[in-house]
């Protein structure tokens, strides 16, 4: 009988937590208002004429980032760093890079941050290190008992060099070391999910090391809120443990992570750089995912289509009218339907690794003004890369810049300095232009923030509108209701709603050269207003009498937001 009742209350348990699980937590209330502003802080501003950008030029620039309508600042790596991966290859997690300050610097920031009613987040590296890392120098060692020699992934011999395992340069110990991408970047170890016992480097997720390299990633997490950051954005969160079919076992972890942050910093918030949100959000307890280039498929298929099966990368967001939503939409349902109430899905509208939003198939303020209605009208956290709210270039064919070139992808072109004025170097340095970091935009018509302030039509105006636009809404804000309601098969326009109680908003989206027009399901409404658009020609007609379809029209690549009466 005791055995029975048991089972029974085992039962019980399980169900509760299962059910439990399903229920939305409690997630930080500024969430809710947020907008993100990613800054690379080589390339936003320097104050100190060297060519490279610093925490004094970014704080000189806080009134300008507070006016786009963003309130939340993401800062790319700023850590010490050798800068073979442009900050990605770290040295000492407790300590700003002097390149870009000091550890009071940044806090200074951080309270000026504050003071302006917004909040920052840091960059965190949590897969691996520089291997000029003083972890990394020790367990090269050749005594293998020391506090880092299992902080890495190590074969007990030279003669074993599994993919993706590098023979050190220097050093005592015997064996390779598992690198994440450069061979500079040797992987932490955070253990195997299914060991091999045939690989004695191959650690269980609960042996020592990888339990003290995860208690390392909490030590980290707490110096830096200590000082008064508000957050992090995770770079790679999906890749920490190795052999994790599914991420079962980085889920867990991050879980165990997020739950003691939460219990610790209930203010505070994590980004994920994952692109599965069931996974990330669901199911790690991640505040934000991103919807973008790597994880589940569709974010290339609007903006730069990589499938190496269309060789001339058609996507939505271009003039001809040969893309489709399909994949986007299919995916987007349901990672929507699966984690609302949970966290927020983010749609970047580019960022440091990736083509920018303005490119080569991209590049007038007409199909610009297109793609910013549509990723700043969609549900979840909005996230802005620096100078895509002016329409900056990436710029083709630049050189190597510290490992900005990868396989067949040079970050460099999505990295240039910011573009202020028309001052030397746009504003961004008193150095040699031959000094930047990075070259500059070299086009005559290159935007600048001073030209763009003062023209009511400009890309930058049209952003605010769109960002004071949705401050001002609760269906068009973080946690409205959103449902695609034009044809899937029809892709152009793409049409959805944006619900809270009565209020209601139609958004419209034609990136195409053509006129085009879809018909849907009434919405039943007693009229309908064009709030803000991208071009003037834009009608939307009502159902009336027997007819039970509305329609809506829009001109060649236009879009609007349109109130519901």
């Amino acid at each position: 009988m005791k055995r029975i009742l048991l089972s029974l209350l085992t039962l019980a348990t399980s169900l509760y937590t299962a059910k439990s699980a399903e229920q939305p937590r409690q997630l930080p209330q500024w969430l809710e208002k947020a907008v993100i502003y990613q800054v690379y802080p080589a390339s936003f501003q320097d104050s100190d004429g060297n060519g490279i950008g610093d925490l004094k030029g970014i704080e000189s620039r806080l009134d300008y980032i507070k006016s786009i309508g963003v309130n939340t600042i993401w800062l790319s790596p700023i850590f010490d760093s050798e800068f073979f991966d442009g900050g990605y290859d770290i040295t000492d997690f407790y300590k700003v890079d002097p390149r870009y300050g000091t550890n009071t610097q940044l806090v200074e920031l951080v309270e000026k941050v504050h003071e302006k009613g917004m909040r920052i987040f840091m960059d965190l590296v949590a897969g691996h290190t520089s291997d000029q890392h003083p972890w990394f120098k020790q367990s090269q060692e050749a005594d293998r008992n020391l506090q880092h020699s299992d902080y890495y992934i190590w074969t007990d011999s030279k003669d074993v060099k599994p993919k993706n395992f590098v023979t050190p340069i220097g050093g005592e110990r015997e064996g390779n070391y598992l690198k994440n991408f450069f061979d500079c970047q040797p992987a932490l170890n955070y253990g195997y999910a299914n060991p091999d016992p045939n690989h004695p480097w191959e650690q269980p997720v609960d042996a020592p090391g990888p339990q003290a390299v995860r208690q390392e990633l909490k030590n980290i997490i707490s110096f830096w809120m200590d000082k008064g950051m508000d957050g992090f954005r995770v770079d790679m969160a999906h890749s920490l443990i190795k052999n994790d079919k599914n991420h079962v076992e980085t889920i867990k972890l991050w879980r165990e992570v997020q739950d003691w942050f939460a219990g610790k910093y209930p203010e505070g918030a994590f980004v994920s750089e994952w692109g599965e949100p069931t996974k990330s959000i669901k199911g790690g307890h991640f505040h934000i995912d991103f919807i973008f280039h790597i994880g589940r498929q569709g974010y290339t298929s609007l903006f730069y289509n990589t499938d190496k099966k269309q060789t001339d990368r058609i996507c939505y967001f271009e003039k001809e009218g040969r893309g489709q939503v399909k994949k986007f939409i299919d995916m987007y349902r349901t990672e929507y339907a699966n984690n609302r109430g949970l966290g927020y899905l983010s749609i970047p509208t580019s960022n440091h690794d990736i083509w920018r939003l303005r490119n080569d198939r991209r590049d007038d303020y007409d199909q610009l003004k297109t793609a910013m209605t549509f990723l700043l009208t969609m549900p979840g956290i909005p996230t802005i890369y620096y100078g895509d709210e002016i329409g900056m270039r990436y710029i083709f064919g630049l050189p190597n810049v510290e490992g900005s070139v990868l396989k067949s992808r040079n970050r460099a072109g999505c990295r240039t300095p910011m573009q202020w004025n028309q001052d030397l170097n746009k504003g961004f340095s008193t150095a040699d232009p031959s000094k930047l970091y990075i070259a500059q935009d070299p086009a005559a018509d290159a935007p600048t923030v001073i030209n763009q302030d003062k023209d009511p039509e400009s890309l930058l105006n049209y952003v605010r509108a769109l960002l004071r636009l949705r401050s001002s809404s609760d269906a068009l804000g973080n946690s409205g209701e959103w449902e695609f309601i034009s044809d899937t098969d029809q892709p152009y326009p793409m049409v959805y709603t944006r619900t809270a109680g009565k209020e209601r908003y139609v958004i419209a989206i034609n990136p195409s050269a053509k006129k085009v027009s879809a018909e849907f399901t009434s919405l039943k409404a007693n009229g309908a207003e064009v709030v803000i658009s991208a071009n003037d020609k834009v009608t939307y007609k009502c159902a009336k009498g027997r007819n039970t379809m509305d329609k809506v029209t829009l001109a060649p690549v236009s879009a609007a937001v349109i109130r519901l009466k």
